[in-house]
């Protein structure tokens, strides 16, 4: 009997990668949110959100995870962009250090604006595990449309995030 649940437990665990790893989340359309949040962290994600934002996806973005030290006009030179965007558009957020408080910066600024929608930009491998966080946090009044920058991660970023995410989830059935 015991053998059997391991087998089980295993199974399970072998295919749940196999899911995480060869199905990864893909890149939305351009459906309309109320706002787009993106996670700092990894290439392309900065540039794909403010692609978004200059397509009228939304009106306005929130960058979460952003170091104390960056201004406005610093990112947009490095993302060539013209500065007025992020003076009227763009929000820096800079006190997440990690996926669960991005959750919690992402929750706050969501709610102090009464947003219903929000696109969530962030690497496809992070995807799953940002969007669980993010939705644990601000609920289920809000909806999310997962927008995934594709990658071409290593095994071992892979088997790192597939077990983050899985602790996240066990931690969500605890309570924790």
């Amino acid at each position: 009997m015991i053998k059997r649940l391991i087998s089980l437990l295993f199974l399970a665990w072998v295919l749940g990668f196999a899911w995480f790893a060869l199905l990864p989340p893909m890149p939305a359309g351009p459906e309309k949110t109320d706002a787009i949040v993106v996670l700092t962290g990894g290439p392309g994600r900065i540039d794909r959100a403010l692609e978004r934002l200059e397509a009228g996806d939304a009106k306005r973005l929130l960058i979460s995870g952003v170091a104390r030290e960056v201004k406005p006009r610093e990112l947009a030179a490095t993302y060539k962009r013209p500065p007025q965007l992020f003076d009227c558009c763009v929000a820096l957020g800079f006190e997440a250090e990690d996926t669960r408080s991005n959750a919690t910066e992402v929750a706050t600024w969501v709610a102090r604006r009464n947003y219903r929608s929000v696109r969530l930009v962030t690497t496809d491998w992070h995807m799953r595990r940002a969007e669980y966080e993010i939705g644990r946090a601000v609920g289920d009044k809000v909806t999310i449309l997962p927008d995934a920058v594709r990658s071409e991660p290593s095994f071992a970023t892979l088997f790192r995030e597939y077990h983050k995410y899985l602790a996240g989830l066990v931690g969500g059935l605890l309570g924790l």
